[in-house]
């Protein structure tokens, strides 16, 4: 019988965070950008000072918000209620002005607020990838980052934020690894935690996600996850958990995936039960996009929201459910409550104080200078060793020449020419106290030629592809940042060296272009302007234009080349598509899709290629014509995309190569930087291997052999293999640096800044040594067989090749000596110094490790890893300043899942997720506690008896 409602085609208490404990010589926290933290340090004591007020307050605004809710659930009929629960468009829910409603509007994330229209029109701050916020180890600047992206989102009218995404590094294949934290559940959560409260705190929710289990791409829509109940709860929900209860975030996203035979958007157990019941999560449970299929099930399993509309399984289908008698009206009112709870928390329900009151908001952030500040601390310095020449300062020698801190130009002027700020506070000193100082920094003023080599060195990749994109109004490249804050009498030569990407460049310089909007009949409904050759909208079109209306598009204007030859030119998109060069039609065909998922359709078409001869400085009027396959994903949601691409003539690979070698053996210091694409790293599919596309891995040894002085930058979101890594003196990796890329790293090449990172997550030598690479169902089924020992978990559980670079590994500018800890069964306090010559940062990692791990376990007797992270804290202070620090040992760190059964059933109660009867068992015994700079460099230990 077919299915009508089938539509397939309490909290614990929050423990104390980690204190910093000025010592009698140390000053604490040194922040460089000042004025930027007074703001934030100004809004926390004044939140302080409220105190129980706030509270008091806080509660009686609580007791209006849910009485505002009832009176206004109870003025809604059962087709408005079922209409709430379903979108009405892309991004945003009904408004029912009857009530006071307004309409709700989501929004992408993680990096920046993308707003109602995603394209270039609409630009946004962009941050660095999440995997470099959680390299800065650092809760408290991801709050900061929270901050800002509230105050983006107020802008731009946004009361929802779709983000943040707190699924695990299980495996490095992982194609959206750098949209995630870590491969550590600690981390991830406590990362997840600074950035929800902050982005709260500014009136504004979130949604967590993907809950849970959408560690792969891979058939992410239909892929069946089997994870034990050991594994589940130890590591996947454990990000959730913690979030849910020391943030206490607004919205959670549940996944497209199923886990033990249930599709998450119906999982009654983990929805119900755990996330609600166990862990007391009152806010709305918002399906991922399309990932609702059963209007009943649903329902039942706890979801509140189906996005995107206007046609779901909720609305009119919920409606008739009920009046068939399949749920009852008291169901549907319980999400509706949610729903209207949500948007009475952001202010969008008349007669409800919101959460936070829109003068309480932190504000005047400035964005380009936080991403700057980010991007620095989540730089992780890999490799830094000295070399025979190398072009270091002196110990006692001022940066005066990276004193000056570029900035390049003013906020929203994207033209704006590269200018010097003279700097707040005098620069650290940017040589360490070690026997043996590395190439970094290098010393300006002892340079003559700097060589800069690399497509992504001109091209900087500043963020993953897919759903987290934005369109900043700049971007600061690395070739540009290190021009600006060199001095004048430097020479900086540029070479391409290897170009890694395989599809062509958008159509940007030379290009003047606009986009037209046209009818069936050719009539006009729009025409906007063209940053680039990508025409790209979600969710909505320009003014006047509706998915039922439009009929093609042209992307029109006139290419001036800058040199004669052969062209080349390139065409995606999913449609038919004309491409006509100075009056000539030069391609002409209908492209069809390469897949069936249609967001992977839309956001990575297929690209054709073809090459145009063309004289050197002449005008060429150009013209795209696309009539789009579809215009919208799903019905009446508008999305469409296309891209112009282009290429200018280009040497021969050998020769771009070459030219390299010998820019490079002319300079004193060769800074090559190697890159991801968006057809590496990306939403959608997984990777296939770590290899540095194209020929990179070849450039860098060519090069480190014609320059033992040469420094390697590592754009890239998440691993990748550096076979040529013990040839180079340093090795840096930026992760995706947001916007400020160019001018960060500047920063910390010169010494103007110290490299803050560690590694969130271990950094294989070569994927065959990864203990978990699966990501690839079989009959659609994923076996999570590995059980708790993924990442370092896995990596130290016994003899197996080492890792190119431990989990939590990172180097500085400082050295730092580790000289007391004491613990107790509830903390740990380490004492430490600056050994080194200049201001620095370092990150205290506790590990906990049973002392006997052969002793019996009873009731628990099963293997745990060698040790696991507990807790961290970063500290700064001066040369030769000592620092306190105090870091609570979390009950948790003790725990293990123990359910009468670890296996996973098919279908039943079983299904509907492992240990459903389980609990945690504190596993009691002697453990070490070690203070440590990384996992394996352990610098002091102590015991303590778990009870």
């Amino acid at each position: 019988m077919t299915d009508p409602f089938d539509r397939t085609a309490a909290p614990g208490q929050a423990p104390e965070p980690a204190t910093v404990l000025p010592s009698e010589t140390s000053p604490g926290r040194q922040p460089e950008h000042a004025g930027e933290w007074e703001r934030e340090l100004a809004w926390d004591q004044a939140a302080d000072r409220d105190g129980d007020r706030h509270d008091d307050r806080d509660q009686a605004r609580d007791q209006a918000r849910e009485q505002a809710v009832d009176q206004a659930l109870a003025a809604l009929d059962l087709d408005t209620k079922a209409r709430l629960l379903s979108g009405q468009d892309m991004w945003t829910l009904p408004a029912v002005p009857e009530i006071g409603l307004k309409s709700l509007v989501m929004s992408d994330g993680p990096i920046g607020v993308r707003g109602r229209h995603w394209s270039a029109a609409d630009p946004s701050v962009a941050l660095p990838s999440p995997t470099a916020l959680a390299a800065t180890w650092d809760p408290e600047l991801a709050r900061r980052a929270g901050h800002l992206l509230a105050q983006e989102a107020r802008r731009k009218g946004v009361h929802v934020l779709l983000a943040p995404t707190v699924n695990l590094h299980r495996s490095p294949l992982g194609g959206r690894h750098f949209e995630c934290y870590s491969e550590d559940p600690l981390l991830t959560g406590a990362i997840g935690a600074g950035y929800v409260r902050g982005v709260q705190e500014g009136g504004v929710g979130t949604t967590v996600k993907h809950f849970v289990g959408n560690d792969a791409e891979t058939d992410r829509f239909t892929v069946d996850n089997r994870i034990a109940a050991r594994p589940l709860h130890e590591l996947y929900l454990a990000p959730f958990e913690h979030i849910v209860r020391h943030a206490r975030p607004w919205g959670i996203m549940t996944a497209y995936n199923q886990v033990n035979g249930s599709t998450m958007t119906e999982h009654r157990h983990l929805v119900r039960d755990v996330l609600r019941g166990a862990w007391g999560f009152d806010g709305c449970n918002v399906s991922d996009w399309t990932a609702a299929r059963h209007t009943v099930r649903a329902l039942r399993g706890g979801l509140d929201v189906a996005m995107p509309g206007p046609r779901t399984v909720y609305g009119a289908p919920l409606a008739e459910a009920v009046r068939a008698g399949a749920v009852t009206e008291a169901e549907v009112d319980d999400a509706v409550r949610r729903v209207l709870r949500l948007a009475a928390r952001t202010g969008c329900l008349e007669g409800a104080p919101p959460a936070v009151a829109p003068d309480e908001a932190p504000g005047g952030i400035d964005g380009p200078a936080l991403a700057r500040d980010l991007a620095c601390r989540a730089f992780v310095l890999l490799r830094n060793e000295p070399t025979h020449e190398a072009a270091t300062r002196p110990a006692h020698d001022a940066p005066d020449a990276a004193a000056q801190q570029p900035t390049y130009g003013t906020p929203g002027d994207a033209t704006a020419p590269p200018v010097y700020a003279p700097p707040t506070a005098a620069p650290a000193r940017p040589s360490g106290g070690s026997a043996r100082p590395g190439i970094l920094p290098l010393d300006p003023t002892a340079l003559r030629k700097v060589a800069v080599i690399g497509a992504a060195a001109r091209d900087a990749r500043v963020l993953g592809g897919g759903s987290a994109t934005v369109f900043p109004d700049r971007i600061v490249s690395p070739l540009e940042g290190l021009r600006a804050a060199l001095p004048a009498d430097v020479e900086v030569t540029f070479t391409l060296g290897a170009d890694p990407r395989t599809r062509i460049p958008q159509a940007r310089d030379g290009f003047t272009l606009r986009a037209r909007y046209l009818a069936e009949d050719g009539r006009l409904l729009a025409e906007t302007p063209q940053f680039d050759g990508m025409v790209h909208a979600v969710g909505s079109f320009p003014e006047g234009v509706t998915p039922h209306h439009l009929h093609a598009v042209e992307l029109t204007g006139t290419f001036t080349p800058q040199n004669t030859g052969s062209h080349i030119f390139a065409v995606s998109g999913t449609g038919a598509l004309r491409l006509t060069v100075g009056g000539t039609v030069v391609f002409d065909e209908y492209c069809a899709p390469a897949g069936s998922d249609p967001f992977d359709s839309l956001l990575h078409p297929v690209e054709r290629r073809l090459s145009v001869p063309l004289g050197g400085h002449e005008p060429t009027e150009v013209n795209l014509r696309y009539v789009p396959r579809s215009t919208g994903i799903g019905e009446n949601t508008a999305a469409l995309k296309f891209t112009l691409g282009h290429r200018e003539p280009q040497r021969d690979p050998d020769a771009e190569l070459d030219e390299a070698v010998r820019v490079a053996a002319a300079a004193d210091v060769a800074i090559v930087v190697v890159a991801t694409t968006e057809e590496v790293e990306s939403e959608g599919f997984d990777r296939t291997d770590l290899r540095l596309p194209g020929r990179q891995d070849e450039l860098v040894t060519r090069v480190a052999a014609a320059n033992p002085r040469t420094v390697v930058v590592v754009n890239a979101g998440s691993p990748v293999e550096l076979p040529w890594r013990e040839r180079v003196p340093a090795v840096l990796l930026t992760w995706f640096p947001g916007q400020e890329a160019g001018a960060a790293l500047a920063d910390v090449l010169l010494g103007a800044r110290e490299p803050g990172g560690r590694l969130p997550t271990t950094w294989p030598a070569r994927l065959e040594d990864a203990p978990v690479s699966g990501v690839t169902p079989t009959e659609g089924r994923l076996e999570y067989a590995e059980g708790v020992f993924i990442g370092y978990r896995a990596w130290h559980r016994g003899p197996a090749p080492a890792p190119a670079y431990v989990f939590g590994h990172g180097l500085g500018y400082t050295d730092w000596e580790y000289e007391s800890l004491d613990t107790t069964p509830d903390s740990v306090r380490v004492r430490l110094r600056n050994a080194g010559q200049r201001t620095g940062r370092e990150v205290v990692q506790i590990y906990l490790a049973p002392k006997d791990p052969a002793a019996p376990k009873d009731p628990a007797d099963v293997e745990r890893p060698p040790r696991w992270l507990a807790g961290f804290a970063a500290v700064e202070a001066g040369p030769g300043e000592s620092a306190e620090v105090e870091i609570p040992l979390p009950a948790r760190a003790f725990e293990i899942w123990s359910s009468a059964s670890e296996g996973s059933g098919a279908n039943g109660d079983e299904a509907q997720g492992s240990g459903r009867t389980g609990h945690w068992h504190r596993v009691r015994g002697d453990y070490l506690v070690e203070a440590a700079h990384s996992l394996t460099d352990r610098r002091l230990t102590a015991e303590v008896t778990a009870i």
